[in-house]
């Protein structure tokens, strides 16, 4: 059997279970992402409805789910959880969560399959500004940045010393971005149009509180002074390397590579909104096929799979960028575990994702795109 039969085989036979966020990620250098309400379930319902609508044997943990109700159709991601469904028989599982190191799903992975990233590589490439300086490092194009912090440490200039002269000197000029260190999505992102006002809006970022909890911080106490990029905004999302069915033809990818890129309008304040407030089939579209070709997007498109493998991404990856003043695209997030939302459950039509968006591009249903994820899944005996 070839290795693109067997992998077939694997998601068409394996029973496989979907997991959500239950487990807010761990303090990292006084940085916690902050977890979405939901923990992802509304996503992992959509998954695990379109894959049994494909065939594939989904394991849920009530034998009857509602379509209507997310956690029917998924697991919880703690030991609990993952004991349940692999009692239920679950050779796969699906982590549409954020891991992270020491997260329970590292104890499967020595006999279950996974789709998802490896653990450790998420945490690390979490930190938004240690990726970006990794991705800089190698030479990929990326939005100037300053690192920022409520108090001295190392690395970072503290607020109360911070003058327009540090900002100057990196190449940043107003307006600028100001973002969580750990942040997901467009949660606490803002534009800021003076020096009084990247002051203020970084000591409301400091103060945020986690809800119910208010000797926990929400972003931490560090984060990212960014170059305002006015030029049009692509998302692009970079799949890992195996074994695909493209136009009903197997085909080996050996490297990372990209879905067509999307394009993002009707930004709010110069950000484009969270997903949860405005759904992305709204204000997003894939780029037009003319203009995939012209050499900034290429370049683009390069700079992103160089991304993708330096992050060793061991199943889709999303990551923003956008035109400069020269009409050079730079890299300003990357997304490891990026939104999976899709139209197929009743009442969800309006819910695919940017990254359905782009395949739907492509020539995949979600049901496709799906499939080809579950075909790139993975075990490994060091974890």
């Amino acid at each position: 059997m070839s290795t693109f039969e067997h992998l077939a085989a694997l998601a068409d036979g394996q029973p496989v279970a979907v997991l959500y966020q239950v487990l807010p990620p761990p303090l990292r250098d006084g940085l916690r992402k902050p977890m979405k309400p939901g923990g992802y379930a509304d996503s992992g319902a959509d998954i695990a409805y379109v894959l049994r609508q494909q065939g594939v044997p989904v394991l849920t943990p009530r034998a009857q789910p509602d379509v209507n109700t997310h956690l029917d159709w998924v697991f919880a991601e703690d030991e609990e959880g993952i004991a349940a469904a692999r009692a239920q028989g679950a050779r796969l599982l699906w982590a549409n969560t954020v891991l992270f190191q020491g997260h329970p799903v590292e104890r499967a992975m020595r006999d279950t399959w996974i789709v998802g990233q490896l653990p450790r590589l998420t945490e690390t490439f979490d930190d938004k500004w240690a990726t970006n300086e990794t991705l800089r490092r190698a030479g990929c194009r990326v939005a100037a940045s300053l690192l920022v912090s409520a108090t001295p440490r190392a690395g970072a200039l503290a607020l109360d010393r911070l003058g327009e002269q540090d900002l100057t000197a990196r190449g940043l000029r107003f307006p600028l971005i100001l973002k969580p260190v750990r942040g997901r999505g467009s949660q606490g992102v803002v534009r800021v149009e003076d020096f009084p006002g990247l002051l203020q809006a970084a000591h409301g970022l400091f103060a945020a509180r986690v809800d119910g909890a208010p000797e926990v911080p929400l972003y931490g106490d560090t984060a990212i002074v960014e170059q305002f990029l006015a030029g049009e905004e692509l998302t692009l999302t970079v799949m890992p390397p195996g074994h695909y069915l493209l136009q009903g033809e197997a085909v080996h990818q050996p490297r990372h590579w990209a879905l067509p890129p999307v394009r993002r309008f009707n930004h709010h304040g110069g950000v484009a909104p969270y997903n949860g407030i405005v759904a992305v089939v709204n204000n997003s579209e894939a780029l037009e096929a003319s203009r995939q070709a012209e050499p900034p997007v290429q370049a683009m498109i390069q700079d992103c799979i160089r991304a993708a493998a330096l992050v060793g991404a061991r199943a889709p990856i999303r990551i923003d960028c956008r035109g400069d003043a020269q009409g050079q695209f730079q890299l300003f997030d990357l997304n490891m575990k990026p939104n999976m939302t899709g139209a197929g459950r009743p009442g969800r039509e309006q819910q695919d994702s940017l990254t359905c968006l782009a395949a739907r591009a492509l020539g995949w249903s979600f049901g496709d795109l799906l499939l080809n994820m579950l075909r790139q899944a993975w075990r490994s005996p060091l974890g």
